[in-house]
């Protein structure tokens, strides 16, 4: 049987941090192809995504040796080097405040409340955006996305 691939907007069982118990959330934010913050849909909470059945893990590695793959990792440097290169131009007093309701156009500087500063980099259909943030890209939810919108 195929896994489903989870995107933002999803319903995701997880481990709620405020009700203490493993319930339906609401994907929020995306890492790669693993939900980053979700919304509690019975308290209403917004927090990271907590896996509700944590796995026991032997430690075979020393701490922070983490293997990455050669794309990935080029793919990375050159999120930070062209990170690098914008930062200096960004006014953030011109950044537009992130909200799930919110309309962003590609282009749009952010303020995001946990990741900091983002420039939009991509609208994936029409609640979704791509955002380049320092620690590289995340995919959010937003109301509505695209050229005709602002």
């Amino acid at each position: 049987m195929k896994k489903k691939v989870l995107s933002v907007g999803d319903r995701v069982d997880a481990r709620c941090t405020k009700c203490r118990k493993v319930l339906n959330h609401t994907i929020i934010a995306m890492v790669e192809e693993r939900p980053a913050r979700v919304l509690c849909n019975t308290c209403g909470g917004e927090h990271n995504y907590k896996d509700p059945s944590p796995v026991t893990r032997t430690k075979t590695s020393t701490p922070g040796s983490k293997k990455v793959s050669k794309a990935k990792a080029d793919i990375n440097k050159a999120e930070r080097q062209y990170w690098e290169n914008i930062q200096s131009d960004m006014d953030s007093s011109k950044a537009v405040n992130y909200a799930m309701d919110g309309h962003f156009n590609v282009g749009v500087l952010l303020s995001h409340p946990v990741f900091g500063l983002g420039l939009v980099q991509e609208t994936i259909g029409v609640n979704k955006i791509r955002v380049l943030f320092q620690e590289g890209q995340k995919l959010l939810r937003c109301a509505t996305a695209g050229p005709d919108r602002k």
